[in-house]
């Protein structure tokens, strides 16, 4: 048996590691002729690890990652804690750890793991035909290539999805900006080991340890789309929007080196109910995009990778039937990432603003229980559990 997978990202990469472990072939083709990861960083949460260790890449992902040990939420003016409390009775209870890492590492390590001589860079598809043998794809070079089922894996802004989910919508706007990147690891804006958020105004300056003495950082600034902004004055742009905040918020954007900002104009796509048509089946952001609001994009795609997988291994009525019993493990799953991200997504970036200054107060007062509560229930949710 042989899957066609489109997209090298997380999502496509996962599933092709996945299918090969339980012996179906698969050929990936990627558009863009070399990787550029978009964002900075990632928080890969317990159960996206666990996806990736019952792939064999625990220790490889162990040693990308940094220690998370800690969460806290400090106010955007003063700079005084607002709430801190550990991480490990979250970690007690879903038996695991979080694993923030640099993206292009996370990568890299899916792609080193599959084989990078393997994939086919610069074939961005166009269209697919299925037929009595299978399906085959087209590429915008005038090149084909067919198999016994299809993954499109590619991506928030993918070919494919009209044609499998029979609709075609436009992405919605989240309401706010994100500048993110990576910077050398300093404690005197953010311990070494914590998960640090400064909150106010429906802003967010957050920081998480990741490998090699680093923190991956973002800001969030509520925002219209469409403004003349980029790379070029992101530095100012920041100092602008945070420049009454506090001491370790400034020394942080003093430190950015301005030609690693990424500035990301966030959307998510109202959920779909249809992931599969016959032998085409759609993962990761390609099926459900989403806002990083609780940080399961790219968990949801690794989750996607393991379903698909199992379920054409443990199922003998046929690959369409395998994909439709993988869409039925999915969509609900999915949707309940999406809409939970857009709620919280509301929540931080004050769409109402007595709903927000409620949750600032909220988190004067917080321990950490229901925080984690909300955390393990998420994560649980997942296949591996």
């Amino acid at each position: 048996m042989k899957a066609i997978v489109i997209g090298a990202g997380i999502g496509g990469m996962t599933a092709a590691i996945a299918l090969e472990q339980v012996g179906i072939d698969t050929a990936v083709f990627e558009a863009v002729k070399e990787m550029k990861p978009v964002g900075a960083a990632i928080s890969v949460w317990p159960n996206g690890v666990k996806c990736l260790n019952a792939l064999g890449m625990k220790a490889q992902l162990r040693a990308l990652s940094g220690n998370m040990a800690y969460m806290a939420y400090h106010d955007a003016h003063s700079g005084t804690p607002l709430t801190r409390f550990s991480l490990l009775p979250l970690v007690q209870q879903v038996g695991e750890y979080p694993s923030p890492v640099a993206r292009a590492e996370l990568q890299a390590m899916l792609i080193d793991t599959y084989g990078r001589p393997r994939i086919r860079f610069g074939k961005r598809v166009t269209h697919v035909e299925q037929h009595a043998r299978g399906v085959t794809a087209w590429f915008d070079d005038g090149t084909q290539e067919s198999g016994d089922f299809l993954v499109a894996a590619d991506g928030t802004h993918s070919v494919l999805r009209a044609w499998v989910t029979g609709e075609k919508r436009e992405r919605r706007y989240a309401g706010y900006v994100n500048w993110n990147g990576l910077v050398t690891l300093d404690e005197s804006i953010a311990p070494a080991d914590q998960w640090t958020t400064f909150v106010g105004e429906g802003k967010r300056v957050s920081l998480m340890p990741v490998s090699g003495q680093r923190f991956y950082y973002f800001f969030d600034v509520p925002l219209p789309k469409g403004l003349a902004q980029d790379r070029a004055s992101a530095k100012q742009d920041l100092k602008s929007y945070f420049r009454d905040w506090a001491a370790p918020v400034q020394r942080l954007i003093e430190s950015l080196d301005a030609s690693t900002i990424n500035r990301v104009e966030i959307h998510d796509i109202e959920p779909f109910s249809r992931f599969v048509r016959g032998r085409v089946a759609l993962l990761g952001d390609a099926a459900h995009s989403t806002t990083p609001d609780i940080g399961q994009g790219g968990c949801a795609a690794m989750e996607d990778a393991v379903v698909l997988a199992q379920t054409l291994a443990t199922h003998s009525l046929g690959i369409e039937d395998a994909l439709l019993r993988y869409q039925a493990r999915r969509v609900e799953r999915t949707r309940d990432l999406v809409l939970k991200a857009r709620k919280r997504c509301d929540v931080t970036h004050a769409r109402d603003a007595a709903v927000t200054a409620a949750w600032y107060a909220d988190l004067r007062n917080e321990t950490g229980e229901r925080v984690l509560a909300g955390m393990c229930d998420t994560i649980e949710g997942g296949p591996l559990g």
